[in-house]
């Protein structure tokens, strides 16, 4: 469960600073748009909210990691992890003007992560139901995160999804189960990694824009006068679809003992890339689709990439050495997300083993000092779980 930016005090409202964007996508003020939030806006400044809360309430949240890309299929395909980040909600009706916060964190972040209103999770739950009219109750919030951050582990979409099922915990009326994906996709920019980690499984993710043509037909921008062209762009809306893992797949992944900024890995891709590399690129990625769900034998060349990897090479040289030293070997290893930790899409447990056994050779330490450790991971089939408590 990620941090935030600093906060002006504990269940501060109106006077804490605006959340940093988040992957990169919008930030979570933005992220919640239309008449809705419009109207709670205008509710909140007038002191409006209401208390989602009658009563005391309690419970415990389960968020998978997950791993995104899986080679060419960048900012679209991801899976979940069976690594979690586990968090306990107590929440009462507020009893003071602000919301008294509470928050404990054991794993990782726990020397470095917030402890009152500026968590991360608390920011979002916040915005979500400050946009449906509701306040933010007093919190008692205990974490244990076990999922490594800014590794390429799905950290940060597991915070978002955190926030949004406890959103949708407090929520008189809940959230429905599309709100969920917009929200958090919103907030991360791509879902390629919040969809798993909200929904579990393998899973392709993309965004349909307004204006582009669709099975419906034109899109809602046609015929948009030139005013309309000057309002501030719609967002699209994100769609999922899921996929069946073939019985076969395993995961393995080499966790390196040093962390890589998501936006530092970003800012070295190319604006524009060579059309025969995009067609190399798509080809592969369909083949992935096939490889994961019926043929996991040709998963060593479902994972070539063309698009992401080798231009992000100096960023993460030491996994990258790692990829090229697993794919000579016969495995089909990819950059886990923006890295810099490690995947291998193993075909049995066999192949999964020998990858573990791969790295841990080959692993580390180097000149830097820098290990990867292996595990052997199951694929999440659940995504983020509630389970409520009596109190």
């Amino acid at each position: 469960m990620t941090g935030a930016g600093s906060t002006t005090g504990p269940g501060s409202g109106t006077g804490r600073q605006s959340l940093d964007r988040l992957g990169q996508g919008l930030a979570p003020e933005e992220a919640l748009i239309g008449e809705e939030a419009e109207e709670s806006e205008r509710r909140a400044s007038q002191g409006g909210l209401l208390d989602p809360l009658s009563a005391p309430v309690m419970f415990h949240l389960r968020v998978p990691a997950t791993s995104a890309n899986l080679g060419p299929g960048y900012d679209t395909m991801g899976l979940a992890l069976g690594l979690y980040d586990e968090i306990t909600v107590e929440a009462s009706p507020r009893r003071a003007a602000e919301a008294n916060i509470e928050i404990s964190v054991e794993g990782e972040g726990a020397a470095t992560l917030p402890r009152d209103a500026s968590h991360l999770v608390v920011t979002l739950v916040e915005k979500i139901l400050t946009a449906k009219g509701y306040s933010l109750p007093d919190l008692r919030v205990r974490a244990q995160n076990n999922i490594p951050h800014s590794r390429g582990l799905g950290s940060s979409a597991s915070a978002v999804a955190s926030a949004v099922m406890t959103a949708d915990a407090l929520l008189p009326e809940g959230l429905t189960e599309d709100e969920k994906l917009q929200i958090g996709s919103r907030i991360e920019g791509h879902p390629d990694n919040y969809v798993p980690a909200l929904r579990g499984g393998v899973a392709i993710s993309w965004q349909q824009m307004p204006g582009v043509l669709s099975a419906g037909g034109e899109g809602d921008a046609a015929g948009a006068s030139a005013g309309d062209a000057r309002a501030a762009p719609a967002p699209g809306v994100f769609k999922t679809a899921r996929l069946a893992p073939h019985p076969l797949l395993r995961t393995v992944v080499a966790v390196p003992n040093f962390e890589q900024s998501t936006q530092v890995a970003r800012d070295l891709l190319p604006a524009q890339v060579e059309h025969a590399l995009a067609a190399r690129n798509s080809a592969r990625a369909a083949l992935l689709v096939h490889a994961l769900t019926s043929a996991p034998e040709l998963l060593l060349e479902a994972t070539e990439d063309s698009l992401h990897q080798e231009q992000r090479r100096p960023a993460f040289p030491g996994s990258m050495a790692l990829v090229d030293s697993l794919r000579a070997a016969g495995f089909p290893a990819v950059i886990s997300g923006a890295g810099p930790s490690v995947l291998v899409l193993a075909a049995g447990d066999e192949q999964a083993r020998a990858a573990a056994e791969h790295i841990a050779v080959l692993g580390g330490p180097d000149s830097r000092g820098h290990v990867f450790t292996p595990t052997i991971l199951p694929i999440a089939e659940s995504g983020a779980t509630v389970e409520a408590h009596q109190r």
